[in-house]
């Protein structure tokens, strides 16, 4: 399957490009991104065409791979959804909810498949303890979970602070998904969402989850690095189970992503678990946390 790769910034170029080109069912096409000289320079590092266009990339592809800020992800994949292209996401799907459910009903109508790269999710250590975790349940369903995920691209300037990171909440919109990933994929869907985020950009949430099970889940992109963290529990009957360490590569995750997609668009194939479908859920949880947090400081300015 012809795949073309959208973004040209640092993790297009360490993961997306590299993954595309490692994995056996793709080709590698060719990507476009807003700069040219930086389209030209990733495409000549990876022996691929630079699409001098968005349309052109499309017009040359099946397939698209997304490595953009949320966005800019959620219009150009909207585009491409309608002109009957598979997607490859990054995660969160866009950054409102209107973006999102344009991409999601776009995607729907079209019939394309889609996976969203929820970087955990692809790891087979992660995948193994979520299996084992979902055969605890079966028996004793899990009643509570929390997650903590500390970076410090707020604090530190490094690769990965970019404008998007910095402006708006980076915390919860870049560190969030990951743990909510996880939360979800065991939990009951989420009824109820509280935030709060107090002066030094640490988010709080508290999730309530359709048959009584509540989690929590702690983010911020503003720590020091050395307290730097990742780290993932649920409980209940079965007693307590937490996330193991992770050691595959990000481009071997990327690349079972890729190929998973791809099986996804053969005939009768199920949609994939992480697909769309999941991205909505996750960003309807941080589009209501956005709003909690909006609120909050709405009330102590108005207050003051």
């Amino acid at each position: 399957m012809r795949f073309g790769l959208v973004g040209t910034g640092h993790w297009a170029r360490v993961a997306h490009a590299p993954a595309l080109a490692a994995t056996k069912e793709a080709t590698f096409a060719g990507v476009w991104g807003r700069d040219p000289a930086r389209t030209a320079a990733l495409a000549d590092e990876f022996g691929v065409r630079a699409y001098g266009s968005f349309d052109e990339l499309l017009t040359d592809t099946e397939a698209v791979q997304f490595s953009v800020p949320p966005d800019v992800q959620a219009e150009h994949a909207t585009a491409a959804a309608a002109a009957g292209k598979h997607l490859l996401l990054e995660k969160p799907i866009a950054h409102d909810a209107d973006a999102g459910r344009a991409l999601t009903d776009a995607a729907a109508a079209s019939g394309v498949a889609s996976a969203v790269f929820f970087t955990q999710l692809y790891r087979p250590e992660v995948r193994d303890w979520l299996e084992s975790c979902r055969a605890a349940a079966a028996e004793h369903p899990w009643e509570g979970g929390t997650a903590v995920t500390l970076g410090s691209v707020q604090r530190e300037q490094g690769v990965f602070s970019t404008p998007w990171r910095l402006e708006r909440d980076g915390g919860l919109w870049d560190l969030a998904p990951h743990p909510l990933s996880v939360l979800l994929s065991l939990l009951e869907p989420v009824a109820t969402v509280a935030a709060h985020e107090d002066p030094l950009g640490t988010v709080h949430l508290v999730l309530g989850h359709r048959g009584g099970a509540s989690s929590t889940v702690t983010v911020s992109q503003n720590v020091p690095a050395a307290a730097g963290l990742s780290y993932a529990r649920v409980w209940g009957g079965a007693g307590h189970a937490v996330l193991p360490d992770q050691n595959t590569p990000v481009v071997d995750a990327l690349s079972t992503a890729v190929t998973e997609l791809i099986a996804a668009t053969r005939p009768g194939a199920p949609e994939h678990p992480n697909g769309l479908a999941f991205g909505a859920r996750v960003l309807d949880v941080l589009v209501r946390a956005q709003d909690a947090l909006d609120s909050a400081r709405h009330n102590g300015q108005m207050s003051s």
